[in-house]
Protein backbone atom coordinates (compact mmCIF):
# COMPACT_ATOMS: atom_id res chain seq x y z
CA UNK A 1 0.00 0.00 0.00
CA UNK A 2 2.90 2.25 1.13
CA UNK A 3 4.52 1.73 -2.38
CA UNK A 4 1.23 2.35 -4.26
CA UNK A 5 0.96 5.56 -2.12
CA UNK A 6 4.56 6.85 -3.49
CA UNK A 7 3.65 6.08 -7.09
CA UNK A 8 0.43 7.90 -6.84
CA UNK A 9 1.76 10.98 -4.98
CA UNK A 10 4.68 10.83 -7.67
CA UNK A 11 2.33 10.44 -10.32
CA UNK A 12 0.13 13.38 -9.57
CA UNK A 13 3.37 15.51 -9.13
CA UNK A 14 4.11 14.88 -12.79
CA UNK A 15 0.63 15.76 -13.93
CA UNK A 16 0.43 18.95 -12.19
CA UNK A 17 4.40 19.76 -13.23
CA UNK A 18 3.41 19.01 -16.57
CA UNK A 19 0.96 22.06 -17.34
CA UNK A 20 -0.22 25.17 -16.05
CA UNK A 21 -3.14 24.97 -13.02
CA UNK A 22 -6.43 26.12 -15.07
CA UNK A 23 -7.04 29.81 -13.87
CA UNK A 24 -9.39 30.51 -11.14
CA UNK A 25 -12.16 33.55 -12.02
CA UNK A 26 -14.62 35.38 -9.95
CA UNK A 27 -18.56 35.10 -11.00
CA UNK A 28 -21.53 36.72 -10.05
CA UNK A 29 -24.49 34.72 -9.93
CA UNK A 30 -28.14 35.07 -9.26
CA UNK A 31 -30.51 31.82 -9.07
CA UNK A 32 -33.58 30.64 -6.98
CA UNK A 33 -33.89 27.75 -4.64
CA UNK A 34 -36.31 24.87 -4.50
CA UNK A 35 -39.07 27.15 -3.17
CA UNK A 36 -38.76 30.06 -5.85
CA UNK A 37 -37.08 32.37 -4.05
CA UNK A 38 -34.44 34.20 -5.41
CA UNK A 39 -30.47 34.47 -4.00
CA UNK A 40 -27.34 35.91 -5.98
CA UNK A 41 -23.81 35.68 -4.57
CA UNK A 42 -19.90 34.86 -5.33
CA UNK A 43 -17.94 32.17 -6.78
CA UNK A 44 -15.21 31.38 -8.06
CA UNK A 45 -13.87 28.73 -10.53
CA UNK A 46 -12.30 28.00 -13.79
CA UNK A 47 -15.51 28.57 -15.99
CA UNK A 48 -19.30 29.68 -15.18
CA UNK A 49 -20.53 26.13 -16.30
CA UNK A 50 -18.44 24.76 -13.37
CA UNK A 51 -20.20 27.60 -11.18
CA UNK A 52 -23.87 26.29 -12.45
CA UNK A 53 -22.83 22.68 -11.44
CA UNK A 54 -22.04 24.12 -8.35
CA UNK A 55 -25.30 25.65 -7.98
CA UNK A 56 -27.31 23.07 -8.75
CA UNK A 57 -25.80 20.94 -6.61
CA UNK A 58 -26.89 23.15 -3.87
CA UNK A 59 -30.55 23.09 -4.89
CA UNK A 60 -30.18 26.36 -6.80
CA UNK A 61 -31.27 27.11 -9.80
CA UNK A 62 -28.91 29.46 -11.64
CA UNK A 63 -30.57 32.24 -13.83
CA UNK A 64 -27.07 34.33 -14.44
CA UNK A 65 -23.58 33.73 -14.19
CA UNK A 66 -21.60 36.80 -14.90
CA UNK A 67 -17.45 37.12 -14.99
CA UNK A 68 -16.23 39.38 -12.72
CA UNK A 69 -13.96 41.93 -15.09
CA UNK A 70 -10.80 42.90 -13.06
CA UNK A 71 -9.41 46.13 -13.19
CA UNK A 72 -6.44 46.92 -15.70
CA UNK A 73 -3.03 45.97 -14.69
CA UNK A 74 -4.85 43.24 -12.02
CA UNK A 75 -5.86 45.99 -9.56
CA UNK A 76 -8.16 44.21 -8.41
CA UNK A 77 -5.88 41.17 -7.19
CA UNK A 78 -4.25 43.60 -4.71
CA UNK A 79 -1.13 42.21 -2.93
CA UNK A 80 0.28 38.55 -4.12
CA UNK A 81 -0.13 35.58 -1.95
CA UNK A 82 2.70 35.20 0.68
CA UNK A 83 4.13 32.67 2.81
CA UNK A 84 3.16 33.73 5.58
CA UNK A 85 -0.45 34.07 4.22
CA UNK A 86 -0.05 30.24 3.81
CA UNK A 87 0.90 29.41 7.22
CA UNK A 88 -1.65 31.36 8.87
CA UNK A 89 -4.21 29.80 6.57
CA UNK A 90 -2.81 26.22 7.65
CA UNK A 91 -3.28 27.08 10.86
CA UNK A 92 -6.94 28.68 11.11
CA UNK A 93 -8.19 25.72 8.71
CA UNK A 94 -6.57 23.25 11.94
CA UNK A 95 -8.24 25.38 14.55
CA UNK A 96 -11.82 25.41 12.77
CA UNK A 97 -11.35 21.38 11.92
CA UNK A 98 -10.36 20.83 15.67
CA UNK A 99 -13.51 22.62 16.88
CA UNK A 100 -15.48 20.39 14.66
CA UNK A 101 -16.63 22.83 11.14
CA UNK A 102 -16.44 20.47 8.24
CA UNK A 103 -13.27 20.94 5.94
CA UNK A 104 -15.14 23.06 2.58
CA UNK A 105 -17.31 25.13 5.11
CA UNK A 106 -13.74 26.14 6.74
CA UNK A 107 -12.10 27.10 3.55
CA UNK A 108 -15.51 29.33 2.75
CA UNK A 109 -15.23 31.12 6.21
CA UNK A 110 -11.30 31.88 5.86
CA UNK A 111 -11.74 32.27 1.79
CA UNK A 112 -14.64 34.86 2.25
CA UNK A 113 -13.00 36.66 5.97
CA UNK A 114 -9.61 37.60 4.53
CA UNK A 115 -8.86 40.99 3.70
CA UNK A 116 -6.45 39.99 0.75
CA UNK A 117 -8.36 39.45 -2.16
CA UNK A 118 -5.78 37.07 -4.05
CA UNK A 119 -5.97 35.43 -0.93
CA UNK A 120 -10.20 34.93 -1.05
CA UNK A 121 -9.25 33.54 -4.79
CA UNK A 122 -6.94 30.88 -3.98
CA UNK A 123 -9.37 29.52 -0.73
CA UNK A 124 -12.20 29.92 -2.36
CA UNK A 125 -10.82 28.20 -5.73
CA UNK A 126 -9.57 25.36 -3.80
CA UNK A 127 -12.88 24.65 -1.68
CA UNK A 128 -14.70 24.44 -5.30
CA UNK A 129 -12.74 22.00 -6.21
CA UNK A 130 -13.02 20.08 -2.93
CA UNK A 131 -16.87 19.99 -3.48
CA UNK A 132 -16.43 19.03 -6.91
CA UNK A 133 -15.19 15.81 -5.43
CA UNK A 134 -11.41 16.54 -5.19
CA UNK A 135 -9.31 15.61 -2.01
CA UNK A 136 -7.62 18.65 -0.77
CA UNK A 137 -4.42 17.82 -1.94
CA UNK A 138 -5.52 16.98 -5.20
CA UNK A 139 -6.84 20.82 -5.25
CA UNK A 140 -3.62 22.01 -3.62
CA UNK A 141 -1.50 20.53 -6.50
CA UNK A 142 -3.53 22.80 -8.53
CA UNK A 143 -1.44 25.87 -7.23
CA UNK A 144 2.32 24.72 -7.29
CA UNK A 145 3.72 28.18 -6.53
CA UNK A 146 2.05 28.47 -3.29
CA UNK A 147 2.44 24.81 -2.07
CA UNK A 148 5.19 22.95 -2.96
CA UNK A 149 5.42 19.07 -3.02
CA UNK A 150 6.01 19.00 0.91
CA UNK A 151 3.10 20.31 1.97
CA UNK A 152 0.60 18.68 -0.54
CA UNK A 153 2.46 15.10 0.13
CA UNK A 154 1.83 15.67 4.20
CA UNK A 155 -1.80 17.06 3.39
CA UNK A 156 -2.27 13.45 1.28
CA UNK A 157 -0.59 11.54 4.12
CA UNK A 158 -3.38 13.35 6.93
CA UNK A 159 -6.23 12.64 4.01
CA UNK A 160 -5.16 8.85 3.96
CA UNK A 161 -4.68 8.42 7.72
CA UNK A 162 -7.99 10.38 8.50
CA UNK A 163 -5.93 12.80 11.08
CA UNK A 164 -5.60 15.74 8.73
CA UNK A 165 -6.70 17.82 11.58
CA UNK A 166 -4.05 16.95 13.21
CA UNK A 167 -1.43 17.01 10.07
CA UNK A 168 -2.54 20.30 9.39
CA UNK A 169 -1.64 21.65 13.19
CA UNK A 170 1.81 20.15 12.33
CA UNK A 171 2.27 21.81 9.06
CA UNK A 172 1.55 25.20 10.32
CA UNK A 173 3.78 24.57 13.79
CA UNK A 174 6.38 23.74 10.29
CA UNK A 175 5.10 26.79 8.47
CA UNK A 176 5.81 29.31 11.47
CA UNK A 177 8.75 27.87 12.22
CA UNK A 178 10.64 27.59 9.17
CA UNK A 179 9.16 31.55 7.90
CA UNK A 180 10.65 32.88 11.47
CA UNK A 181 13.82 31.60 10.65
CA UNK A 182 14.11 32.44 7.48
CA UNK A 183 12.82 36.22 8.23
CA UNK A 184 16.13 36.33 10.50
CA UNK A 185 18.21 35.06 7.76
CA UNK A 186 16.95 38.00 5.81
CA UNK A 187 18.01 40.26 8.84
CA UNK A 188 21.38 38.68 8.79
CA UNK A 189 22.01 39.41 5.35
CA UNK A 190 20.06 42.71 4.70
CA UNK A 191 21.82 44.23 7.96
CA UNK A 192 25.37 44.87 6.01
CA UNK A 193 23.67 44.99 2.51
CA UNK A 194 21.87 48.56 4.12
CA UNK A 195 25.34 49.64 5.55
CA UNK A 196 26.90 49.59 1.84
CA UNK A 197 24.11 51.22 0.53
CA UNK A 198 24.08 54.28 3.04
CA UNK A 199 27.41 54.89 3.14
CA UNK A 200 27.20 54.60 -0.61
CA UNK A 201 24.21 57.39 -1.09
CA UNK A 202 26.06 59.66 1.33
CA UNK A 203 29.23 59.73 -0.51
CA UNK A 204 27.61 59.89 -3.55
CA UNK A 205 25.84 63.40 -1.75
CA UNK A 206 28.72 64.94 -0.68
CA UNK A 207 31.00 64.65 -3.91
CA UNK A 208 28.31 65.23 -6.34
CA UNK A 209 27.10 68.37 -4.51
CA UNK A 210 28.71 69.40 -1.69
CA UNK A 211 32.44 68.96 -2.69
CA UNK A 212 31.80 71.48 -6.13
CA UNK A 213 30.88 74.06 -3.81
CA UNK A 214 34.30 74.17 -2.12
CA UNK A 215 35.87 73.63 -5.14
CA UNK A 216 35.09 77.20 -6.40
CA UNK A 217 36.29 78.53 -3.29
CA UNK A 218 40.01 77.09 -3.59
CA UNK A 219 40.20 77.96 -7.24
CA UNK A 220 40.22 81.25 -6.16
CA UNK A 221 42.99 80.75 -3.73
CA UNK A 222 45.60 80.17 -6.69
CA UNK A 223 47.66 78.04 -4.04
CA UNK A 224 48.82 74.56 -4.56
CA UNK A 225 46.06 71.73 -2.53
CA UNK A 226 47.06 69.36 -0.45
CA UNK A 227 47.33 65.82 -2.05
CA UNK A 228 44.20 64.39 0.17
CA UNK A 229 42.29 67.07 -1.17
CA UNK A 230 43.65 67.04 -4.54
CA UNK A 231 42.33 63.14 -4.45
CA UNK A 232 38.85 64.48 -3.48
CA UNK A 233 38.46 66.93 -5.59
CA UNK A 234 39.51 64.78 -8.23
CA UNK A 235 37.03 62.29 -7.16
CA UNK A 236 34.29 64.64 -7.33
CA UNK A 237 34.81 66.11 -10.83
CA UNK A 238 34.89 61.90 -11.81
CA UNK A 239 31.45 61.50 -9.84
CA UNK A 240 30.04 64.85 -11.14
CA UNK A 241 30.42 63.68 -15.04
CA UNK A 242 29.78 60.22 -14.70
CA UNK A 243 27.18 59.67 -11.76
CA UNK A 244 25.12 58.26 -14.63
CA UNK A 245 27.62 55.51 -15.51
CA UNK A 246 27.65 54.75 -11.90
CA UNK A 247 23.53 54.43 -11.57
CA UNK A 248 22.54 52.78 -14.79
CA UNK A 249 26.05 50.84 -14.63
CA UNK A 250 24.93 49.23 -11.29
CA UNK A 251 21.44 48.60 -12.16
CA UNK A 252 22.30 46.70 -15.19
CA UNK A 253 25.05 44.74 -13.61
CA UNK A 254 22.49 43.63 -10.63
CA UNK A 255 19.39 42.73 -13.15
CA UNK A 256 22.11 41.31 -15.37
CA UNK A 257 23.17 38.96 -11.98
CA UNK A 258 19.59 38.33 -11.11
CA UNK A 259 18.68 36.68 -14.66
CA UNK A 260 21.97 34.73 -14.60
CA UNK A 261 21.05 33.56 -11.15
CA UNK A 262 17.59 32.50 -12.66
CA UNK A 263 18.68 30.64 -15.39
CA UNK A 264 21.82 29.02 -14.09
CA UNK A 265 21.85 26.63 -11.56
CA UNK A 266 25.76 26.22 -11.16
CA UNK A 267 25.76 30.02 -10.57
CA UNK A 268 23.24 29.74 -7.62
CA UNK A 269 25.04 26.89 -6.26
CA UNK A 270 28.45 28.30 -6.63
CA UNK A 271 26.66 31.57 -5.07
CA UNK A 272 25.73 29.42 -2.23
CA UNK A 273 29.19 27.77 -1.18
CA UNK A 274 30.33 31.23 -1.31
CA UNK A 275 27.78 32.35 1.13
CA UNK A 276 28.46 29.60 3.48
CA UNK A 277 32.27 31.69 3.66
CA UNK A 278 31.44 34.87 4.45
CA UNK A 279 32.57 36.12 7.80
CA UNK A 280 29.90 35.84 10.48
CA UNK A 281 27.16 35.58 8.32
CA UNK A 282 28.44 32.09 7.23
CA UNK A 283 28.44 30.71 10.19
CA UNK A 284 24.35 31.86 10.40
CA UNK A 285 23.71 30.14 7.10
CA UNK A 286 25.40 27.12 8.30
CA UNK A 287 23.11 27.13 11.16
CA UNK A 288 20.39 27.87 9.33
CA UNK A 289 20.83 24.87 7.17
CA UNK A 290 20.69 22.73 9.51
CA UNK A 291 17.86 23.86 11.42
CA UNK A 292 15.66 23.93 8.01
CA UNK A 293 17.22 20.64 7.51
CA UNK A 294 16.18 18.56 11.00
CA UNK A 295 12.61 20.39 11.01
CA UNK A 296 11.59 19.48 7.71
CA UNK A 297 12.78 15.93 8.30
CA UNK A 298 11.43 15.45 11.91
CA UNK A 299 7.80 16.81 10.32
CA UNK A 300 7.56 14.54 7.00
CA UNK A 301 9.25 11.41 8.96
CA UNK A 302 6.34 11.73 11.91
CA UNK A 303 3.92 11.80 9.79
CA UNK A 304 4.79 8.79 8.25
CA UNK A 305 6.61 9.60 5.09
CA UNK A 306 9.39 7.07 4.53
CA UNK A 307 12.47 7.85 5.30
CA UNK A 308 13.98 8.44 1.74
CA UNK A 309 11.01 10.62 0.74
CA UNK A 310 10.95 12.66 3.15
CA UNK A 311 15.08 12.79 2.96
CA UNK A 312 14.21 14.07 -0.62
CA UNK A 313 11.98 16.80 0.90
CA UNK A 314 14.51 17.71 3.32
CA UNK A 315 16.68 18.09 0.07
CA UNK A 316 14.78 20.86 -1.37
CA UNK A 317 13.94 22.61 1.95
CA UNK A 318 17.60 22.91 3.79
CA UNK A 319 18.04 26.44 0.95
CA UNK A 320 21.74 25.86 0.07
CA UNK A 321 23.30 23.93 -2.52
CA UNK A 322 25.88 22.29 -0.30
CA UNK A 323 23.80 21.00 1.86
CA UNK A 324 21.28 19.84 -0.42
CA UNK A 325 23.78 17.93 -2.20
CA UNK A 326 24.89 16.36 1.22
CA UNK A 327 21.40 15.51 1.74
CA UNK A 328 20.98 13.78 -1.87
CA UNK A 329 24.41 11.19 -0.77
CA UNK A 330 22.87 10.59 2.83
CA UNK A 331 20.02 9.31 1.03
CA UNK A 332 21.33 7.37 -1.67
CA UNK A 333 23.29 5.42 1.54
CA UNK A 334 20.22 5.40 3.47
CA UNK A 335 18.62 3.65 0.17
CA UNK A 336 21.14 1.17 -0.08
CA UNK A 337 20.77 -0.06 3.77
CA UNK A 338 23.68 2.49 5.90
CA UNK A 339 22.22 3.78 9.06
CA UNK A 340 21.28 7.31 8.43
CA UNK A 341 23.86 8.40 11.05
CA UNK A 342 26.73 7.08 9.35
CA UNK A 343 25.33 8.40 6.30
CA UNK A 344 25.36 11.74 7.84
CA UNK A 345 28.90 11.72 9.52
CA UNK A 346 30.52 10.49 5.54
CA UNK A 347 29.52 13.63 4.42
CA UNK A 348 32.22 15.60 6.51
CA UNK A 349 28.93 18.70 6.44
CA UNK A 350 27.05 17.82 9.54
CA UNK A 351 28.69 18.80 13.44
CA UNK A 352 29.27 15.90 15.03
CA UNK A 353 26.77 17.02 17.70
CA UNK A 354 23.91 16.43 15.26
CA UNK A 355 25.20 12.96 13.87
CA UNK A 356 25.60 12.19 17.90
CA UNK A 357 21.83 12.98 18.42
CA UNK A 358 20.33 11.27 15.28
CA UNK A 359 22.40 7.73 16.36
CA UNK A 360 20.82 8.04 19.92
CA UNK A 361 17.26 8.56 18.03
CA UNK A 362 18.08 5.98 15.85
CA UNK A 363 18.76 3.88 18.39
CA UNK A 364 15.94 4.49 20.35
CA UNK A 365 13.28 4.53 18.08
CA UNK A 366 12.27 8.29 18.58
CA UNK A 367 14.46 9.73 15.34
CA UNK A 368 11.71 12.62 14.91
CA UNK A 369 11.57 13.89 18.53
CA UNK A 370 15.75 14.06 18.37
CA UNK A 371 15.47 15.67 14.90
CA UNK A 372 12.67 18.10 16.76
CA UNK A 373 15.35 18.93 19.56
CA UNK A 374 18.41 19.57 17.01
CA UNK A 375 16.19 21.88 14.95
CA UNK A 376 15.14 23.93 18.29
CA UNK A 377 18.85 24.43 19.08
CA UNK A 378 19.84 25.24 15.94
CA UNK A 379 17.14 27.90 15.91
CA UNK A 380 17.71 29.21 19.10
CA UNK A 381 21.69 29.48 17.98
CA UNK A 382 20.63 31.33 14.88
CA UNK A 383 18.48 33.58 16.69
CA UNK A 384 21.30 34.72 18.93
CA UNK A 385 23.87 35.22 16.33
CA UNK A 386 21.28 37.69 14.28
CA UNK A 387 20.66 39.37 17.48
CA UNK A 388 24.62 39.62 17.84
CA UNK A 389 25.26 41.02 14.50
CA UNK A 390 22.56 43.32 14.61
CA UNK A 391 24.42 44.61 18.19
CA UNK A 392 27.22 44.61 16.68
CA UNK A 393 26.74 46.45 12.90
CA UNK A 394 24.93 49.49 14.88
CA UNK A 395 28.24 50.70 16.36
CA UNK A 396 30.02 49.73 12.80
CA UNK A 397 27.33 51.78 10.91
CA UNK A 398 28.19 54.66 12.78
CA UNK A 399 31.89 54.47 12.42
CA UNK A 400 31.81 54.14 8.62
CA UNK A 401 30.10 56.84 7.90
CA UNK A 402 31.83 58.70 10.60
CA UNK A 403 35.14 57.58 8.85
CA UNK A 404 33.63 58.98 5.45
CA UNK A 405 31.57 61.73 6.15
CA UNK A 406 34.73 63.35 8.50
CA UNK A 407 37.15 62.52 6.02
CA UNK A 408 35.38 64.61 3.28
CA UNK A 409 35.31 67.13 5.88
CA UNK A 410 38.74 67.03 6.60
CA UNK A 411 39.73 67.07 3.16
CA UNK A 412 37.42 69.74 2.56
CA UNK A 413 39.03 72.35 5.44
CA UNK A 414 42.57 71.52 4.97
CA UNK A 415 43.21 74.01 2.77
CA UNK A 416 41.52 76.90 4.91
CA UNK A 417 43.80 75.42 7.58
CA UNK A 418 47.10 75.77 6.31
CA UNK A 419 46.18 79.65 4.90
CA UNK A 420 44.97 80.49 8.74
CA UNK A 421 48.62 79.08 9.29
CA UNK A 422 50.59 80.86 7.25
CA UNK A 423 48.63 84.19 8.02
Amino acid sequence: MAVQAIEKKRALRKNSKAGKAPKQHQFKWEGADKKGQKMKGEMTAETSAVIKAQLRKQGISPIKVNKIAQPLFGGGKGKPVEVADVALFSRQIATMMKAGVPLVQSFDIIGRGNEKRSVQDLLLGIKTDIESGQTMADSLRKHPKHFDDLFCDLVDAGEQSGSLEGMLDRIAIYKEKSEALKSKIKKALNYPIAVVVIAAIVTSILLIKVVPQFEEIFTSFGAELPAFTQFVVGLSDFMVEFWWMFLFGGIAIGMTYKAMLAKSKTMRDRQDKIMLKAPIVGEILHKAAIARFTRTLATTFAAGVPLVEALGSAAGASGNALYRDAIHSIRDDVTTGMQMNMAMQSTGVFPNMVVQMVAIGEESGSIDAMLSKVADIYEQQVDDMVDGLSSLLEPIIMAVLGVLVGGLIIAMYLPIFQMGQVV
